[in-house]
């Protein structure tokens, strides 16, 4: 299921023509709408994306880090191992960016729900 999600915004992307930015924006806007809907593997492939610096996303550790590290909190069987695998390459303060993003993204995540 990862694949089909990177996929279709590979699909659209190339289609369209559009740039590196606007495609990470559309991979970013339908991961989190899958991801909203519980989808996990969603996560999951934010965090290979960003990883790997594919589908139009830069390659940052910190995001894919944090990507990785939300799927694993919602059950991603993978995202704990591919978690594992990004820290070796980044420092401990970049580590420490990355769960603070992962914990921001979870607060506002909770303040949107609450105002639904």
């Amino acid at each position: 299921m990862a694949q089909t999600w990177i996929k279709l915004v590979s699909d659209t992307e190339a289609s369209a023509g559009a740039s590196e930015n606007a495609a990470t924006d559309t991979l970013v806007a339908t991961c989190l709408a899958a991801a909203a809907a519980g989808d996990m593997d969603a996560l999951f492939d934010l965090g290979v994306a960003f990883s790997t610096g594919s589908h139009g996303a830069p390659c940052d550790l910190i995001e894919a880090h944090k990507w990785f590290n939300l799927a694993a909190v919602g059950g991603h069987e993978e995202a704990a191992t591919c978690r594992a695998e990004v820290s070796d390459d980044m420092t401990a303060r970049e580590i420490a960016e990355a769960q603070r993003r992962a914990r921001e993204w979870l607060r506002m995540m909770r303040t949107d729900s609450q105002a639904a």
